[in-house]
């Protein structure tokens, strides 16, 4: 479980990586959210990754601080994943305007051939 949550969170990287490195700001919009969801997975990996675990409490057993799951990290994925989707909102609509006005979609205005 462990690998596979590796190798999610570095394709997730090293692809966000590489789009955000490209010269089209629709390419740099998907590199950011490449990049946030890596990070989400890698904070929601911080918390407990075990399976068929009794989420809260398991039976039988007194009740102590060992037996619980963290509850932050969870907090922290599902704002991040809100702010991220307002963030990528914003960006499209900044790219939109950034297109309208310069006629292009390159991140530095201007076409390679200029």
């Amino acid at each position: 479980m462990e690998l596979v949550l590796a190798l999610g969170i570095g394709a997730l990287t090293g692809t966000g990586i590489w789009l955000v490195l490209r010269p089209r700001t629709y390419q740099v919009i998907l590199g950011l959210s490449f990049l946030s969801y890596a990070v989400n997975l890698f904070i929601f990996g911080m918390g407990r990754l075990s399976i068929d675990q009794a989420p809260i409490q398991e039976a039988g057993r007194f009740a102590s601080l060992l037996q619980y799951d963290d509850p932050l990290p969870q907090a922290l994925v599902l704002t991040a994943i809100v702010i991220g989707f307002a963030m990528t909102a914003l960006f499209l609509v900044v790219l939109l305007a950034s297109r309208g006005l310069s006629g292009t979609d390159h991140v530095d205005g201007k076409e390679p051939d200029e």
